[in-house]
């Protein structure tokens, strides 16, 4: 039987020569003094650094401008608070809230910050159907490289691995698994932004209001995006839950999930009195970038 550390192994080395990732690259490198942080200091200033780069190119549509952010004062100060990662433990943070709300707005940060400093066009599926732009946007963290997958599949995904690969994204020894969110949270599904125009809105996330944060951005996006198709006893659906099922226990987990979100009224009840022969229809997710890139700009 194939040891399955040797195909994580051969994977990883495969996608760095593939995309040019190396160890030692990432987006935080700085030849400036590391700027030691308290824990929850740190986390709260990533916090509000996201904020603030919402607040210097996001639109009322949830539209980007990644060329005003890239000029943006908030840019700069966002890039120096990035430099504390390098030397900072996740998995000191106090409660599993603290620690949820730091992994999420971390990716939606290395997105935001991947996509000026990768120099993406027109989407993050340009190179290698954006399993290079995945791989390679990273930063340091704790002294250990994490790309936008090993956040999403290895740490928030409690280490379930990309679902084109079939494989964990961390090996059994990776001291990286000591940062994995256990039990996994479903609802990151729609908190995560990956810069496409069919991804849920980007927004920071509180320790102290997650419950409520989540809540919303999951009964949000389900009830704005399911459409029902009575005729074809059918539900259209965001392709989230094609590729991530089995997060939601496969089909029957997906239909029971949505149904959770729904309020009492003609769709929920449809969809009750229809769950067991109910079909789903993907919809095609739209990888458009959220907006204008830099290099459009130029």
């Amino acid at each position: 039987m194939t040891n399955p550390n040797l195909l994580v192994t051969l994977r990883n080395k495969s996608l760095d020569i593939l995309t040019g990732a190396r160890n030692s690259d990432a987006l935080n490198l700085s030849t400036t003094q590391e700027d030691v942080r308290q824990v929850e200091e740190l986390a709260s200033s990533l916090r509000i650094a996201l904020q603030n780069l919402l607040s210097a190119s996001m639109d009322g549509q949830g539209q980007v401008d990644y060329a005003a952010l890239k000029a943006s004062p908030a840019y700069a100060a966002f890039h120096e608070k990035t430099i504390s990662l390098r030397t900072f433990d996740p998995s000191s943070l106090p409660t599993h809230e603290a620690k949820l709300a730091f992994w999420i707005n971390l990716y939606n940060t290395l997105i935001l910050d991947g996509v000026i400093a990768l120099e993406i066009k027109q989407t993050v599926t340009e190179r290698l159907a954006g399993i290079g732009f995945f791989h390679k946007a990273a930063y340091i963290v704790g002294g250990r490289r994490v790309s936008c997958d090993d956040i999403e599949h290895g740490i928030l995904r409690s280490n379930c691995g990309h679902p084109y690969f079939h494989l964990p994204q961390f090996r059994s020894n990776d001291p990286r698994l000591a940062w994995v969110i256990d039990p996994q949270e479903r609802r990151i599904h729609f908190a995560l932004n990956c810069a496409s125009r069919s991804c849920p809105p980007i927004r920071a996330y509180t320790a102290e209001k997650l419950e409520a944060q989540l809540a919303m951005a999951t009964h949000n996006f389900i009830t704005t995006d399911l459409e029902i198709l009575s005729g074809a006893k059918a539900i259209r659906v965001s392709s989230i839950f094609k590729w991530f099922s089995e997060d939601f226990g496969g089909k029957s987990g997906v239909i029971d999930f949505i149904l959770a979100q729904l309020e009492d009224g003609e769709s929920k009840k449809w969809l009750a009195d229809n769950r067991g022969r109910v079909k789903l229809v993907f919809k095609p997710y739209d990888w458009g970038v959220n907006g204008k890139t830099y290099r459009q700009s130029e």
